[in-house]
């Protein structure tokens, strides 16, 4: 009987604990801040990366190049989307008017919203990788797309995605 006792103390607690990370996730928004010019995120970039930044249309040649994944890559571009629910991924312009995902490494940092329109440098892998539709379509609804683009999203698409180390402000 104690046992069961026991057990059943257990349950609830854990019940308890989860319910409790769940409500409190629900109330976590992107990290406050301006985004102005020297602000870091992440583990930052350092300047030597930023002074040998590539161009979106640099790093999707050398990802064609160099069989589809580029490690320890710094890129400079026009942040055109961040996640509103929580600000853990962003999206860059492509000088082609298209953009590429750009996502936290580990989910271990967020940056706020009012990083879109700011031109950043990112330092981390770059991969050319096929999101599916489910995928996509949760992307969307974070950024709270209008449901007609969300149900017009219908068929897988290949694009460049990033996994970011650090992020900085430059203009």
């Amino acid at each position: 009987m104690k046992f069961k006792a026991i057990l059943f103390a257990a349950a609830v607690s854990v019940s308890t604990l989860a319910f409790a990370q769940e409500t409190s996730q629900k109330k976590f928004g992107p990290p406050a801040g301006n985004a102005v010019v020297g602000d870091a995120y992440g583990a930052g970039v350092v300047s030597t990366s930023e002074s040998k930044a590539i161009t979106v249309d640099k790093l999707s040649k050398k990802l064609k190049k160099d069989n589809k994944k580029v490690e320890g890559v710094a890129v400079k571009g026009k942040v055109t989307d961040v996640c509103e629910k929580k600000g853990c991924w962003l999206t860059i312009q492509t000088e082609d008017n298209s953009q590429f995902f750009v996502k936290m490494k580990d989910y271990a940092f967020f940056v706020p919203t009012a990083l879109k329109g700011k031109t950043v440098v990112l330092e981390g892998t770059a991969e050319r990788k096929v999101t599916s539709i489910d995928e996509q379509k949760h992307y969307a609804e974070d950024a709270k797309k209008p449901q007609a683009e969300i149900d017009a999203i219908t068929t897988p698409k290949e694009e460049i995605r990033f996994v970011a180390n650090g992020i900085k402000v430059v203009n």
